[in-house]
């Protein structure tokens, strides 16, 4: 097909429903982890195979998922068009009409990632590069939040270990870890240096780069910058050793071979894994938007204190409307209810009307959400960098 073609194609998509589209779901398998089989999928489809499980769904996504063995598109959102359309394709082609004509001279994509991760088990102690690491690849750091939903069994380990005890930051204690990198076998004694945090249904923590954590196994909402760089620093989990891969992966060949596993201790934001007030000042309980209430419903911040990414829940009451306006570009997901948003039927966890991306001229122009169920209509909504500049910020401790 022919630039001009699916230039075409791809503004008949939004233009037809007002300036937005149906996107498809996005299924992305894991490699070391069983599935928590709480994505809707059928029991079978879980399986992946040699690639692992399916344990992740990605919303509104134009980042392909980083996975040994390569699938192709594999983590990339397609719009609901016949034959589907990259949402990437679509971006890149139609940036002034999707993004804002504004926005787009100075935004090169939607710069975000939502997701759903669904693991029955606790994640491997890990970090995500920060910007001055990741460049040295050519890669993007990668900021990140999480929102536990309500109603969702919690799985056997719902706590998630954050950061180092302070001690270890405040004697310089760099051989601990050092040595734990290079003990690869033994390297789960990793979570000994560090810290749990409950999973609390509801609430949820914003993680910057550079800090160790090891998510737990209540189902969770992820947004983050648009990228898939890692360090695993925990290779045995779950009765299973990782390759060591894992934690070199976005590491320099040349420093890994001057510095050995000190090349990896020089990527974590040292200070902040040993912040003793890491709770107050990474816990983010939903926070009301102002202005936000109105006779059948309400929104709240879930998704806050960076200027990298943003999110709302939006909440509309039985047998009531609620009419949305937003500040530019985002996507949804339909996490609980029924009921519609703008031109389109919508039904929470149901695949094909739960995920729909939203123009910058149709966020501005307002969606009318009219709940037609018994129970609340619970609408997540995820925005890219600068579109929200009147997020909350925690205040900072001490």
């Amino acid at each position: 097909m022919n630039k001009a073609t699916l230039v075409e194609r791809v503004f008949r998509a939004f233009m037809e429903s007002d300036g937005m589209a149906r996107l498809m779901p996005a299924w992305v398998s894991r490699p070391f982890l069983p599935p928590g089989k709480r994505l809707g999928l059928p029991d079978y489809a879980y399986d992946a195979g040699e690639r692992g499980y399916i344990t992740e769904r990605w919303i509104a996504s134009t980042t392909p998922a980083e996975n040994p063995i390569h699938t192709e598109n594999e983590g990339l959102s397609f719009l609901a068009t016949d034959p589907p359309i990259l949402l990437k394709e679509a971006v890149e082609l139609c940036p002034g009409m999707i993004m804002g004509e504004e926005y787009a001279k100075t935004h090169a994509g939607l710069g975000r990632l939502p997701k759903i991760f669904d693991n029955w088990d606790r994640l491997p102690f890990h970090i995500h590069q920060m910007q001055k690491d990741a460049s040295k690849l050519g890669k993007k750091s990668k900021e990140e939040s999480y929102y536990f939903p309500e109603n969702v069994p919690l799985g056997p380990h719902p706590e998630t270990f954050f950061g180092l005890h302070p001690y270890i930051v405040r004697e310089k204690r760099y051989d601990l870890i050092a040595k734990c990198l290079e003990d690869w076998e033994h390297s789960d004694a990793f979570l000994a240096m560090s810290r749990a945090y409950v999973n609390v249904p509801g609430e949820g923590f914003h993680l910057p780069p550079g800090i160790l954590h090891a998510p737990g196994s209540a189902l969770t909402i992820e947004l983050q910058e648009d990228s898939d760089v890692s360090a695993m620093f925990q290779g045995r989990l779950a009765h299973k050793l990782l390759d060591k891969s894992s934690l070199t992966r976005d590491v320099p060949p040349a420093e890994l071979e001057a510095e050995g596993m000190m090349a990896l201790v020089r990527q974590l934001d040292w200070e902040a894994n040993g912040d003793p007030y890491f709770y107050e000042n990474h816990h983010t309980p939903p926070v009301p938007v102002e202005g936000s209430k109105q006779p059948g419903g309400e929104e709240w911040w879930i998704f806050y204190n960076t200027p990298k990414y943003s999110g709302k829940k939006l909440v509309v009451k039985p047998g009531q409307s609620y009419f949305s306006k937003d500040n530019g570009v985002y996507n949804i997901l339909v996490w609980d209810g029924e009921g519609t948003f703008g031109p389109f039927d919508v039904c929470g966890r149901s695949h094909d009307k739960d995920e729909i991306m939203v123009t910058h001229g149709a966020a501005l122009r307002g969606v009318e959400v009219v709940n037609t169920g018994a129970s609340d209509l619970s609408i997540i909504k995820f925005f890219g960098p600068g579109v929200n500049d009147d997020a909350p910020v925690l205040k900072k401790y001490p």
